[in-house]
C-alpha cells in the first residue's frame, strides 16, 4: 500500500514487475523504480502542472550540479520561458523529517542554482521560501506562488 500523502491525488500508472514496483514518469517518458521518494517527486510535479500552472516542457527533473567538486542532484527545476531557472525543489520520502538539514542541503544546492523561489517537502510537509540573494535572506511564504504570478 502506498502511503498517502498531503497533496492531491492522480492518476498514476504503476506496474508491478514481479515485486518491483514502478510510476510511468510523464516529463522523463520512461517507468522509474517507485521509492517513497519518487513518490513525492511525481506527486509534487503533478500539483506543480495541475494545481498550480507549471508547464510541463519547464520541468526538469534529477538535473545535475557541481557543488564544491562533488556532482550532486537536484530534484525538481522549473525554467521560465526566458531558460532561467525560478524554482528549485527538493523532496525527501516521507519517512524523513523535514529538518534544518534538509533546508541547509537545498541552500547549498541553491548557491549553485540562484533560484529566487525554493521548495522543500516530504510529501506530508511542504515548505516554501523566497530567497533574496542580494541580501542573502529569505521569507517562509504561506504557499507555493502559482506560475503565472512569478
Amino acid at each position: 500500500m502506498l502511503q498517502p500523502l498531503n497533496l492531491p491525488p492522480y492518476p498514476f500508472k504503476l506496474t508491478d514487475d514481479n515485486g518491483t514496483l514502478s510510476i510511468f514518469d510523464e516529463l522523463r517518458k520512461k517507468q522509474i523504480i517507485l521509492t517513497p521518494e519518487e513518490w513525492v517527486r511525481q506527486h509534487f510535479v503533478q500539483y506543480l502542472i495541475k494545481e498550480k500552472g507549471y508547464p510541463k516542457g519547464l520541468i526538469k527533473l534529477e538535473g545535475g550540479l557541481k557543488l564544491n567538486g562533488l556532482a550532486k542532484r537536484t530534484d525538481i527545476v522549473v525554467f521560465n520561458s526566458a531558460g532561467e531557472r525560478i524554482l528549485l525543489v527538493e523532496c525527501k520520502a516521507p519517512s524523513v523529517a523535514i529538518s534544518q538539514a534538509t533546508f541547509d542541503q537545498a541552500a547549498r544546492y541553491n548557491m549553485v542554482h540562484k533560484v529566487a523561489l525554493m521548495a522543500v517537502s516530504n510529501g506530508l510537509q511542504h515548505y516554501y521560501c523566497s530567497i533574496d540573494h542580494q541580501t542573502e535572506s529569505y521569507r517562509f511564504l504561506e504557499e507555493l506562488p502559482a506560475y503565472k504570478v512569478i
